[in-house]
């Protein structure tokens, strides 16, 4: 029983482990584009002030 258990933990390790892998790299895709969206954002509202432009309507989004 012990030698079935032992091949079902070491077949299942290497799964979760891309599992987590998977998800720590989408995680960080997604903070990185929330990211640069937000000083994007920041940006362009700099830039229209500078040039006497009104603020950038929100989309509602």
């Amino acid at each position: 029983m012990s030698e079935w258990l032992a091949n079902a933990i070491w077949s299942i390790v290497p799964t979760i482990f891309a599992g987590i892998l998977f998800w720590l790299l989408i995680r960080t895709i997604l903070r990185a584009d929330r990211t640069e969206r937000r000083e994007y954002s920041r940006i362009e509202a700099q830039e229209r002030a500078k040039a006497g432009l009104p603020p950038r309507p929100d989309s509602g989004a």
